[in-house]
């Protein structure tokens, strides 16, 4: 993508109030998350238990203390940063092994296509929370395994996007110059078919982040994702669910930050969609 093409995406993008207002939440998530340890104290605040259990949003606690007294507000800040990591990891990791066989099936065809896309149809016939849980199951509980499970998952989603664009890219006149000049398929695919498909990818990767953070807090409030005491705001909301009643603050607060971010990413790739669509250009 050169530089007026930016601009234009940019132009556009700008043109889409509600494309913009994502972009600024995002924005400010993506602020709390970078200055989380400035904001609130991760050992003394959002880890550290006290006696002040149960306590209403006061000025000593913005959004009151937990069960075990820790402040509500340390948590969502520090879970920021936890929740943010999850969707940004999956993704990239996702994006780069379903992005590689999703090309090499596009743009070599026959027995590999065939092979790649039978591989992807049989994972997507399995529900993703469902192939999750299993993976989880058998790798055990914790970050780094909730990170593998979730991208195997996504892998397909992309391969699929990056198939179906490289099968229109690979028969042009510029990747038939690219082989007669002798250069190899894996470069070609690289420098040629790959950056030609990055408007799709960036919409299909933003769509992605919100999936995957909501998928990653459904999973931490069964307890198959990340563990306590870790400040994930699915693990906030299954911690607060015995009293939801009669403190629904704690749930309210990292109700909200799940809706907002899935929300703000929801905006930012539709607008983003929009403003990279070719037919809409004009």
């Amino acid at each position: 993508m050169n530089k007026k093409s930016r601009n234009e995406t940019w132009r556009r993008l700008r043109q889409n109030k509600l494309a913009v207002l994502g972009l600024i939440i995002l924005v400010f998530f993506v602020l709390v998350a970078l200055c989380a340890d400035i904001i609130a104290d991760y050992n003394t605040q959002a880890l550290a238990m006290s006696r002040d259990r149960l306590q209403a949003p006061s000025g000593d606690h913005w959004l009151g203390t937990d069960h075990l007294g820790r402040d509500v507000f340390a948590r969502i800040v520090h879970g920021t940063r936890l929740s943010l990591f999850i969707g940004l990891s999956v993704t990239v990791l996702s994006l780069v092994v379903g992005g590689l066989l999703g090309a090499a099936a596009g743009y070599f065809g026959g027995r590999v296509d065939n092979w790649i896309m039978r591989v992807m149809d049989i994972i997507t016939c399995i529900p993703t929370l469902l192939l999750c849980l299993a993976i989880i199951a058998a790798l055990g509980t914790n970050l780094v395994n909730l990170l593998i499970a979730v991208s195997f998952s996504y892998v397909t989603s992309f391969a699929r996007v990056v198939r179906s664009v490289i099968l229109t890219i690979a028969g042009q006149d510029f990747i038939e110059a690219a082989k007669a000049c002798g250069m190899g398929d894996f470069r070609i695919i690289l420098r040629h078919v790959l950056p030609n498909a990055i408007g799709p990818i960036i919409v299909q990767a933003t769509m992605s982040v919100s999936n995957i953070i909501i998928l990653a807090a459904g999973l931490s409030f069964i307890g198959m994702g990340v563990q306590p005491p870790a400040p994930e705001w699915g693990a906030m909301l299954s911690e607060a669910n015995e009293h939801m009643r009669n403190h629904p603050h704690l749930v309210i607060a990292p109700g909200l930050a799940i809706i907002l971010a899935a929300l703000s990413l929801n905006l930012l790739g539709d607008g983003l969609r929009d403003a990279l669509d070719p037919r809409l250009k004009n």
